[in-house]
């Protein structure tokens, strides 16, 4: 038998795809699934984003690009930040990029091996965790609690920066929360990373064009005491609903950049050409396909909470951005992962336990309302059966 690299078995994964496997086998099967387990829109792409990587291709486009993305779309992407933030960001520290894993991983592998620590929320997005401990480097999670929204604290964040800190990741609107931290708090965490030069900071902001009820997206790109340090995380996955085109982005200290380009050059050459020009037509066509996405997201979101919270033995919070709900189960008195996996083999409804985000995710599972208001409904009323199945539940309901 082949050996492998010790770091492999520090390699972890995404569960939301082993859960969607899971669900299109059953579908095949025969079984009826309704997926509110992957974090992906349920829109098509815009027709015009679509038709311009289709001109792309018959204008030839086919060929290798420049490893850090065409300087059309890189200039796009600056003046796209510009308009949403009121940034000035050069396009020469825009990296572009084949989705959004690629910079997470690329930050880690930057700034992680052993004896360093990096920062991460808990429950957080996996892939961060998964890049982390394969660097070498020891994780520190952040605990984000349901009594803050899942926001993060940020004296609790500085608490944990010690001497060997490298890097700390920040993502809001969260994912798999929703949550949506505070100016307040983004203001008392970059004025204490002030005393911590030596910490370089990751925001992942790819929801930060998903939030309701008036909240404003609070972007790391507008302190310019973090400008040096700050990695931007961002791309077109959710916005555009372009999950499959593979496309996203990072803005990168000057002194990163080179680094950077040298991890691309070494991992991927380049990203495809084609859905570099649609990024383009993303960015600078017309945003009602977009308003309308989110419009309907923040109907769905309505539809969510309130039958989560009719639901017995269960309570959810209010998400204020992304597409995700992480209501409470704890009630229940089974564990996240066997209320996953008998929401989806017995029924027919996929979600993704809390554990998979974390250790902070235990007592919770996911739900994503990136699905229709009917799927949504009718969903609820499977999980409603299935709550009354169980004997645990139906005595604590």
């Amino acid at each position: 038998m082949v050996t492998m690299a010790a770091a492999m078995s520090r390699l972890g994964t995404e569960s939301a795809f082993q859960v969607l496997a899971r669900a299109k086998a059953l579908e095949a099967a025969g079984h009826s699934i309704i997926n509110l387990g992957i974090g992906q829109p349920d829109f098509r792409t815009p027709a015009h984003i679509v038709e311009a990587a289709c001109k792309a291709l018959r204008d030839g486009h086919h060929g290798y690009t420049p490893a850090n993305g065409i300087p059309e779309l890189r200039a796009a992407i600056a003046a796209d930040l510009h308009r949403r933030h009121g940034a000035n960001v050069d396009p020469g520290n825009v990296v572009v990029m084949p989705g959004g894993k690629v910079t997470m991983f690329f930050a880690c592998l930057m700034f992680g091996e052993p004896g360093a620590e990096i920062l991460y929320p808990d429950p957080g997005f996996p892939i961060y965790a998964s890049a982390i401990n394969f660097s070498g480097a020891k994780g520190v999670p952040i605990p984000l609690r349901e009594e803050d929204g899942f926001a993060f604290r940020a004296e609790e964040v500085l608490s944990r920066i010690t001497p060997k800190s490298r890097l700390l990741i920040i993502n809001s609107p969260a994912n798999p929360t929703g949550g949506v931290s505070s100016k307040a708090e983004v203001d008392k965490l970059v004025a204490g990373l002030e005393k911590h030069p030596q910490v370089a900071v990751m925001s992942d902001e790819i929801y930060g064009e998903m939030l309701y009820d008036g909240r404003e997206h609070v972007s790391l790109l507008n302190y310019p005491s973090l400008r040096d340090r700050l990695i931007l995380l961002d791309g077109f996955s959710k916005t555009y609903a372009m999950t499959g085109w593979r496309l996203g982005y990072a803005v990168w200290p000057k002194d990163l950049v080179e680094p950077v380009t040298r991890l691309a050059i070494n991992d991927h050459s380049c990203v495809n050409a084609a859905a570099q020009w649609a990024g383009i037509a993303a960015l600078q066509g017309p945003r009602n396909e977009v308003e309308s996405m989110v419009a309907a997201f923040a109907e769905r979101r309505r539809v969510v909470i309130d039958e989560l919270n009719a639901l017995p033995g269960v309570r959810c919070v209010e998400p204020g951005g992304a597409f995700y709900a992480f209501p409470n189960v704890s009630r229940l008195g089974l564990p996240a992962k066997r209320i996953e996996t008998g929401l989806l083999e017995e029924a027919g409804v996929a979600t993704i336990a809390g554990t998979s985000f974390g250790a902070q995710g235990e007592g919770f599972i996911r739900i994503s309302y990136a699905n229709s208001v009917e799927n949504i409904r009718a969903a609820m009323v499977r999980i409603r059966g299935w709550l009354d199945s169980q004997p645990k539940a139906a005595a604590r309901g």
